[in-house]
């Protein structure tokens, strides 16, 4: 991609996600995430009608009379974007590829971030860390951001979801919202664990330290095999290569079953540790699915 193309792709995101943001999403993500995020205050004698959830025991027993803790509203909140740049983002087999989803929604959601006067960064991953952009407020910042997405290449093709969230929920210490942007498309992520270890999880361990949302971003041919006779496929992230005989009514059953089981074990995953989740195809419209995110 040249600069002059570079600048283009750039500007046209920059319209579609401006326009986004002030005219559908600015409400919904004010009333959804704004001030979500609770500072300590002081402690206070317990008065009748108080949330007995907020006595704070310590000070409870030292003085022997029930004492409960008082948090105020953050006036500033900060958002992060995770960002799987691995291999597997570049499949796609209509008019866009996951790649430029995640762009849009990224872009979307960093719109509405700033226009709410809140601060933004990002976390590029693969199987590592591949680039963290620190959060900052301002359009500058965020054009800068949507650059990144649209031209970073990363040093590996594969995928370490867990490893991503473990990296920001230990560098993020002040609570945060937080957009897991990904196609999910990791096995160690969705390993069935038994509910004594569930909370381990770097994704629980995420959720409760931070509010953290997924977005799943997948093409209609990961969720289904087209009938086209014998097929020589690549697996975008370890580069194996095979032939499929997809007119084999087997095949494409087996298929499909394996995407159902995986997105059963994503829903399984999110429910069991409080995680807000969405799915969005790249040839849908997303602007409905993040509205339902937002509410």
């Amino acid at each position: 991609m040249t600069q002059e193309e570079l600048l283009n792709r750039v500007r046209k995101i920059e319209i579609k996600a401006r326009g986004l943001s002030r005219n559908i999403f600015a409400g919904e993500y004010h009333s959804q995430f704004k001030g979500r995020g609770m500072a300590f205050s002081e402690v206070r004698e317990y008065q009748p009608g108080d949330d007995v959830r907020s006595i704070d025991w310590n000070v409870t027993a030292r003085l022997n009379k029930p004492y409960i803790k008082v948090f105020e509203e953050e006036r500033e909140m900060t958002v992060m974007l995770l960002v799987d740049v691995s291999g597997s983002r570049n499949f796609g087999t209509l008019s866009e590829t996951k790649r430029d989803r995640m762009a849009e929604v990224a872009a979307t959601l960093a719109f509405s971030t700033i226009a709410n006067n809140d601060k933004v960064g990002v976390i590029f991953f693969s199987d590592h860390i591949e680039k963290y952009i620190p959060a900052k407020k301002g359009k500058s910042h965020v054009l800068h951001i949507i650059r990144e997405l649209l031209s970073f290449e990363p040093e590996s093709a594969g995928t370490d979801i867990n490893g991503a969230l473990q990296y920001f929920a230990n560098a993020q210490k002040r609570r945060c919202t937080a957009f897991l942007i990904s196609d999910c498309m990791d096995e160690t992520f969705t390993r069935e664990t038994d509910s004594l270890r569930i909370g381990m999880l770097p994704v629980a361990i995420a959720a409760h330290k931070h509010d953290l949302n997924v977005v799943q971003i997948y093409d209609r041919r990961d969720a289904e095999m087209p009938d086209v006779g014998l097929l020589k496929v690549k697996d975008a992230e370890t580069g194996e290569r095979l032939w499929v005989d997809t007119a084999m009514e087997q095949v494409r059953n087996d298929y499909a079953r394996a995407w159902q089981r995986q997105q059963s074990l994503l829903e399984n995953l999110f429910i069991r540790t409080g995680v807000n989740s969405i799915s969005i195809r790249t040839d849908e419209d997303y602007v409905k699915a993040l509205m339902r995110l937002f509410r």
